[in-house]
């Protein structure tokens, strides 16, 4: 650990000695555990961190509409649209592929649930199903069934690793939870958690935020602090030792999403793919959702506050939307891709503004919550890597199937508990009416158009098949065919 003078020095050089203006009032345990929180901290890069961070948000977006076009057909898939055919074969081959142990998972879990009015982590959050699972439940057991299918088609006994992305702030309490809840039947060996890097916030002048008088305003790194966090961990060596080529990452908060895809990771792998992205449809043209493209012939996500109003409004010559293409944080990566962005890119990451409301001490060591935002987050995006893909694929999916957000509180439009409860209660209801059966009310009345109190247990079925004991990749398909009707 650097000494007090050391850590002085650095903090001089970065223009940010008022981080130690508290010090002569702080007793002895404080001193130390406020030097050794700086300590950790990146001091040699810290000068400019908060000089990058002030000019990215004093800088005006850049438009990239002129330099946009579609992804070309040819490395499009789609649930919807492709031939059935090939989507059977899709399917089987993820299959196979995970009946070989060589894929494995990402959850990218390292935000509170801030916005949900929550202080612990989403992935803890219960949207009020009638059995009371959390999203962290839900998926566990929608990993065991997806094992499961894939052995009873091939016979073999597999294991899908479970890697999870926390931070600072979700670490321990998920680490607690997986603990208290005998880690949902899963074995503990196959649940890996890291963590990934904090950074100091800082204001629009480029100083560091102090939240207290020895502690600064931290926050991950966004969840493009994902493939630093493999290298600070040593993860990419543990997919190695496991023989896990391929890597499901996603995001905790969607409700609806298909833990080790079979569809999504065989049409990846068929096209020889070192990178893909799951995308729905846009909603409308403004929908506020990123948008999987190509700039300047290169891969890439366009945030929808980064297009003009009349390139998101394109229509082709069938009247569908050029940019339709929404991102889901949804994604494909070969481990080999993850190991080179490892290895060359990373330090090519772009930088993201988010401006915030972070709460701080003010000259008097006072405690301030803002009422308006004051200060700078970066972030980094887990997408940015997609332009150092060399074969980059997109696979469209159903919205009603595949993609639900928890981001708001209760009484929020959308995103919000009720909006992701009914999402998985209607998609429930798909499948049993899929299979043949009438879902009826209290009154003995037909139920149609509003979704009936009807959960499925993942360990009862993954994608709506009907058949759990059958080995044919059709029943799997079920939830498919249904959305094409």
């Amino acid at each position: 650990m650097l000494s007090l003078e050391e850590v002085k020095q650095h903090l001089e050089i970065a223009d940010q000695s008022h981080i130690l203006q508290f010090w002569s009032e702080l007793n002895d345990v404080e001193r130390e555990s406020f030097l050794r929180e700086l300590c950790q901290l990146d001091l040699a890069g810290l000068k400019e961190h908060c000089e990058g961070a002030a000019r990215a948000a004093a800088s005006p977006p850049t438009s990239l509409d002129e330099h946009m076009q579609p992804v070309p057909a040819e490395y499009i898939g789609s649930a919807r649209k492709s031939e059935y055919d090939s989507l059977v074969e899709w399917g089987n081959e993820g299959l196979l592929q995970i009946s070989k142990n060589r894929v494995g998972i990402l959850l990218l879990a390292g935000g509170q649930g801030t916005r949900l009015g929550v202080q612990y982590p989403k992935g803890m959050y219960n949207v009020g199903l009638p059995s009371g699972k959390t999203l962290y439940q839900i998926q566990a057991e929608r990993l065991h069934k997806i094992q499961e299918l894939a052995d009873e088609k091939h016979g073999t006994n597999s294991t899908i690793p479970w890697y999870i992305m926390t931070s600072d702030f979700t670490l321990s309490p998920t680490e607690k939870y997986f603990k208290e809840n005998n880690y949902f039947g899963l074995e503990p060996s196959n649940i890996i958690m890291f963590e990934q890097r904090m950074i100091p916030a800082v204001t629009f002048e480029g100083k560091v935020i102090l939240q207290g008088k020895w502690k600064i305003a931290m926050a991950p790194d966004g969840n493009g602090g994902l493939y630093q966090a493999l290298v600070d961990n040593n993860v990419l060596e543990d997919m190695k030792k496991r023989g896990v080529e391929y890597l499901h990452v996603y995001c905790v908060d969607n409700i609806l999403v298909k833990m080790a895809d079979p569809l999504f990771i065989g049409f990846c792998v068929s096209k020889g793919a070192d990178c893909g992205a799951k995308v729905v449809e846009k909603a409308y043209p403004t929908e506020p959702v990123g948008v999987v493209c190509r700039v300047q012939g290169v891969a890439q996500v366009v945030e929808y506050s980064e297009i003009l109003q009349t390139t998101a409004e394109l229509r082709g010559d069938t009247g569908e939307l050029v940019y339709s293409a929404g991102n889901i944080c949804n994604h494909f990566f070969t481990r080999a891709f993850l190991q080179d962005v490892a290895e060359n890119f990373i330090s090519h990451l772009k930088q993201h503004v988010a401006i915030k409301k972070v709460p701080f001490v003010d000259e008097c060591g006072n405690e301030v919550k803002p009422t308006k935002p004051n200060g700078i987050k970066m972030e980094k995006f887990v997408f940015d890597v997609f332009p150092f893909s060399r074969r980059f694929v997109v696979f469209e999916v159903v919205r009603e199937d595949e993609f639900s957000p928890l981001k708001n509180a209760g009484g929020a439009a959308r995103d919000s508990p009720s909006t992701a409860r009914n999402a998985l209660l209607l998609q429930h209801c798909r499948w049993v009416t899929a299979a043949g059966a009438t879902l009826l009310d209290e009154d003995g009345n037909a139920v149609s158009n509003s979704p009936a109190t009807c959960e499925i247990s993942p360990l009862v079925s993954y994608f709506g098949e009907v058949r759990p004991n059958d080995s044919d990749f059709y029943a799997l398909f079920i939830v498919y065919t249904f959305s094409l009707e």
